[in-house]
């Protein structure tokens, strides 16, 4: 057996030096102590278990009140697309997605606060640097929430839709996409315009009610007021039928303006919005062919009028 103190007994010229290995030996066993007695602790365990349950407490909650709130968001919006007011379905679907968004990374931003703080973390010091960045991030990107905040409004007030015909500063066109940051025009010549939403200050929707057709159409002095509006009506009769866009039949008015050689005789319609321009065209069309017939009969019988007297004349002068 070897002796109880067996380092004293080791040889003298060993490369080891006894105290030393012995020094180690006690430090491991009692570092190896320390980690039984920490295993074995039963308030650090119940802490845990206490601690894992609130986190778990925490998530559920988080998404409990995630898919409320979501609930609410669609319950409002579907009340809201069920009233009598006339709003295009695609805008409830980008504000519901973007107050869901909001509630997400709300609920989601406090969820992890509070696992911070349960795994005893200072969150404090957390907060004050993300003030300080969203600060910072707020000084450099003023235009960028600008127009995210408009293009919010753009879409929460309904100013306008997809298809619309709007005018913004010296831009009119077709609207082909609305976004949070930007807005899409297209013109009737085929230009793509982006806009900024943050630039909009005033919007002019020509798709909104319904448009009214003016015609200004010249006359000529020597043919008569009742004469003209005769005509005018007869040019306009069923014309609604030719063109589905006007609302009603087309009011001759009278006349506008006049001078020494001619008169000017006003038509509006009601039509249907952002048909301006056809309508005044078939109003000028059809307007323009009863004229001409009109000058056709009229030339007609002229000639007529001129055979018959040189006809009566050759018939005076062989007798």
């Amino acid at each position: 057996m070897l002796p109880f103190n067996f380092f004293a007994a080791a040889p003298a010229n060993s490369g080891d030096d006894p105290k030393t290995i012995e020094s180690t030996v006690k430090s491991a066993i009692t570092w190896t102590d320390k980690l039984w007695n920490s295993v074995t602790d039963a308030d650090m365990w119940l802490n845990i278990l206490f601690s894992s349950i609130r986190i778990v407490i925490i998530f559920i909650i988080t998404r409990i009140v995630i898919k409320i709130v979501y609930r609410i968001i669609d319950r409002s919006l579907e009340r809201k697309q069920e009233g009598k007011v006339r709003v295009n379905p695609r805008r409830f679907v980008t504000v519901g997605e973007l107050l869901k968004n909001a509630t997400s990374i709300t609920c989601n931003f406090i969820m992890i606060l509070l696992l911070l703080s349960e795994i005893n973390i200072q969150v404090g010091p957390l907060l004050a640097s993300a003030g300080v960045l969203g600060l910072a991030i707020g000084f450099g990107a003023q235009g960028l929430v600008k127009d995210v905040i408009t293009g919010f409004f753009i879409i929460l007030e309904d100013q306008f839709a997809v298809g619309d015909v709007i005018q913004t500063g010296t831009y009119k066109g077709t609207v082909e996409v609305i976004g949070l940051r930007t807005t899409k025009l297209v013109s009737w010549q085929g230009e793509v315009h982006i806009i900024p939403n943050g630039t909009i200050a005033s919007v002019t929707n020509f798709s909104m009610s319904n448009s009214l057709a003016v015609v200004d159409i010249p006359m000529k002095g020597d043919q008569t007021l009742d004469e003209s509006v005769r005509l005018v009506k007869q040019a306009l009769a069923g014309i609604e039928e030719r063109d589905l866009n006007i609302v009603k039949v087309p009011d001759v008015l009278g006349i506008q303006s006049m001078s020494t050689s001619e008169y000017v005789v006003r038509i509006v319609s009601e039509c249907m919005p952002n048909s301006r321009a056809s309508v005044e065209r078939q109003i000028q069309n059809d307007v323009k062919k009863i004229l001409e017939y009109h000058e056709m009969g009229k030339l007609a019988a002229l000639e007529q009028a001129a055979g018959q007297e040189k006809d009566e004349g050759n018939g005076t002068g062989g007798a």
